[in-house]
């Protein structure tokens, strides 16, 4: 069982994130909007399909909902792909490649940030088939659940996209240590590290 750090407690640092997830999505609304405008005219050209991809996800105490993203992948009728299978690269699309480097593709997460279904600082959200079989097979998954998840975050920044049970458990370590010892410079060091991945266009 995950002991907490005593900041995990602190109402009013909690608070200022909530505000601060809330301001700063508002802010990003007019970008997603011309990035959603730019994307419908390339779309039909270079990742023909849904504009959109809607995924159930599992979010804070462990209960499903539904994440945001730009499609990034050549569309499928039915996922797959095992819990502790690769990363399908094959299905990426040249455009969905340059989305994914550059992380834009996590931008309509924000709709989720603004529903009180994500943070912007958090552990990542996990497709809802694969984390069940997580919390079965995984220390410490359940535990990475006790906060809202995030589009970044320090396994995200750590680590990248993890596609077996050992990368897993390590996620789930780095992102318990971050609940522990959540704070307003954890919080900055996140949110630099994440624009340099963004500039550098190491995303996944």
């Amino acid at each position: 069982m995950v002991k907490y750090h005593r900041s995990f407690g602190n109402k009013l640092f909690w608070i200022n994130k909530r505000i601060f997830d809330v301001c700063m999505c508002l802010l990003l609304i007019p970008l997603l909007l011309i990035i959603t405008i730019i994307l419908m005219f390339l779309n039909p050209f270079s990742n023909s399909g849904n504009l959109l991809f809607i995924q159930k996800r599992m979010g804070k105490n462990c209960e499903f909902f539904f994440a945001i993203k730009f499609r990034t992948m050549v569309h499928v009728d039915k996922i797959t792909r095992k819990f502790n299978d690769p990363i399908e690269t094959n299905r990426i699309t040249l455009l969905g490649g340059f989305l994914r480097k550059t992380r834009i593709d996590e931008l309509p997460q924000i709709l989720n940030v603004l529903k009180g279904e994500m943070s912007l600082i958090g552990p990542r959200p996990d497709y809802y088939i694969h984390a069940l079989e997580f919390l079965k097979n995984v220390d410490g998954y359940r535990e990475r659940h006790s906060i809202r998840p995030g589009i970044t975050g320090l396994s995200q920044i750590r680590l990248g996209y993890v596609d077996s049970l050992e990368a897993t458990s390590k996620k789930a370590l780095i992102d318990n240590y971050y609940i522990q010892n959540v704070g307003y410079i954890i919080e900055l060091k996140i949110i630099l590290n994440t624009l340099l991945i963004i500039i550098r266009g190491l995303g996944k």
